[in-house]
This record gives structure tokens, C-alpha cells and sequence, in this order.
């Protein structure tokens, strides 16, 4: 058998999901940050194919190439759905991609990102400037704190709340997945106010989503999954769930103003909205249980 040590003209880095037995491999150039903090380990990748790719603790977060689906679709289809939103709060979602697409919106006047890690915003600013660089935003307030409790100071105080968590954890799958933390979600709304999480997805993670999404509609008036193609995460797939105290994301949803956005959009347009929110008839069936 010839060798085939030159096959990979880079370093690999590979991400393993133990629980799953899959994983994916990605050709590196060099790694070019890495800390463990209190929290997680932060490594920054430089890529050939993905420009700057930034993992925690071995798992893909986000990436410069093809970031802005998932962070367009967590962020627009709660704020295209809200008729003129002011203040917003973002849990997680210390890379700053979410941050990015809220400030698109010239109605709004705050941010406040709600990130536990600091070492994470501080990397992010640092290496990765295409997807953090409105975190410096004279809009933007950023606490460091766990988004459990922080959500449970406020009441009616958000037109939109937007959860860009990491993974659930083992057992009740961390405080930001819990009915206690959306219920308090709930009450920092303000009366027609939105809410958007990202839930995982109906293969790998559908226990997960299925948990997360029955606990949200245990909670809001009115809650829908919808999903979108993702490819920085596996196996390809997204969901998000949608959730209000009065607003249907399609009954209520206006195309005009999308089609009026003056603002670049990589993937989400009135078209996206819409169909997003039609699910396919496996993913119907498990949430219909």
C-alpha cells in the first residue's frame, strides 16, 4: 500500500461528538489562539477554507465563511417580526454575529449582550474582527454574568430577546434551557415583545430540541420551531424557535419591510421567513407528540 502522508498539505482539526460517534475534519493553516479559561477552552483557527474558524472546548461555534446564516436567522426573524424594536437583549453570543445583525436595524436604540466568559468577547474582538466589530458599538452594553439570572432582574423591560446559547450540558442541560429560565424570559418581554433561541437540531440533538421547544411553549402564548440550512454545524441543519405573547411569525409577518431593508442580507430575505417556518413532515410529527 503507497503512503499517503502528503494527501493533507494542512494541520487537521477535528471535531468528535462522543455521544454520536460522527465527527468532521478541517484543514487548518495554524492555530493561532487558544486559553482555557474558567469556563471552556477557546482555540481560533486560521483555515483555507473557512477563514477564521472559532471552536470551544473542540466544538465549531462559528466561522468566517458561512456564519452569517445562523446568525441572520436567529436575529431577523424575531426583529422583522416586532413593529419597531428599541431595546434588545442577547444571551450568549459573545462572538458578536448576533450582535451584528441586531445593529442592522435602525430602530434600535440598546443592546445589552449577556456573555459569562469574558476571555470570549476579548478573543473574538481580537481575531476575529469580521464577525465582533459592533461590539465596540456606542449601542452595546456587555455584562458579564450568567443570562439566567441576569434575564430574572428585569420586568417588561425588552422589545426582543434573543438566546444564542452554546450546547445544552448533560442532565437539565444548563441553566439556559430550563422552563424557569424562559418563563423569566417571558416576563422581561415587554407586552409585544419577541423572543428567539437557537434549539438545536432534529437528528443529532432532537431530544434537545424537543425539550427546549416543549418547554418554550409551555411558557409563551405562542411558540414555532423553524429551521434553516447551517453548514458550520452538524450534520447540516438547524432549528430556532420563535416565541411571542401575541405575534404569529406568519399571520403577523410584513414582506415589505424586508424587501424595503436597505441593509446587506447573505441569506435571509421574506421568501427565507416564510419557508423557514415549514417544517418537513419527521420534524411536524416529533413536536406534535
Amino acid at each position: 500500500m503507497s503512503s499517503n502522508k502528503h494527501s493533507f498539505p494542512h494541520h487537521l482539526f477535528h471535531e468528535f461528538d462522543k455521544s454520536h460517534m460522527t465527527g468532521v475534519y478541517t484543514a487548518v493553516d495554524k492555530l493561532i489562539y487558544t486559553e482555557k479559561t474558567p469556563y471552556q477552552i477557546i482555540d481560533i483557527y486560521e483555515t483555507p477554507a473557512y477563514g477564521r474558524l472559532f471552536a470551544l472546548d473542540g466544538f465549531i461555534m462559528t466561522r468566517d465563511y458561512d456564519e452569517f446564516v445562523y446568525h441572520e436567522m436567529i436575529s431577523h426573524v424575531p426583529l422583522f417580526l416586532h413593529e419597531r424594536p428599541k431595546k434588545v437583549l442577547v444571551i450568549g453570543g459573545g462572538d458578536g454575529g448576533t450582535v451584528r445583525e441586531v445593529l442592522k436595524h435602525d430602530s434600535i436604540e440598546k443592546v445589552v449582550l449577556c456573555e459569562l466568559d469574558e476571555k470570549v468577547v476579548e478573543a473574538s474582538l481580537k481575531y476575529l474582527p469580521n464577525i465582533s466589530y459592533e461590539l465596540n458599538n456606542s449601542k452595546v452594553d456587555i455584562v458579564y454574568e450568567d443570562g439566567s439570572k441576569f434575564v430574572s432582574k428585569f420586568k417588561n423591560e425588552f422589545d426582543v430577546i434573543i438566546i444564542d446559547s452554546t450546547d445544552p450540558t448533560e442532565g437539565e442541560g444548563g441553566l439556559l434551557f430550563t422552563e424557569d429560565f424562559y418563563k423569566n424570559c417571558f416576563d422581561a418581554l415587554t407586552g409585544n415583545g419577541v423572543f428567539s433561541a437557537q434549539t438545536e437540531e432534529p437528528f443529532l440533538k432532537k431530544e434537545w430540541m424537543l425539550r427546549a421547544y416543549k418547554r418554550i411553549s409551555n411558557v409563551f402564548n405562542l411558540a414555532r420551531l423553524y429551521m434553516g440550512y447551517v453548514p458550520q454545524y452538524l450534520p447540516g441543519v438547524w432549528t430556532w424557535t420563535f416565541a411571542s405573547k401575541n405575534i404569529d411569525p406568519i399571520k403577523d409577518f410584513d414582506s415589505e419591510k424586508v424587501r424595503d431593508f436597505d441593509r446587506e442580507l447573505k441569506y435571509y430575505n421574506e421568501e427565507i421567513h416564510v419557508a423557514s417556518f415549514s417544517l418537513p413532515n419527521f420534524v411536524k410529527k416529533m413536536i406534535e407528540k
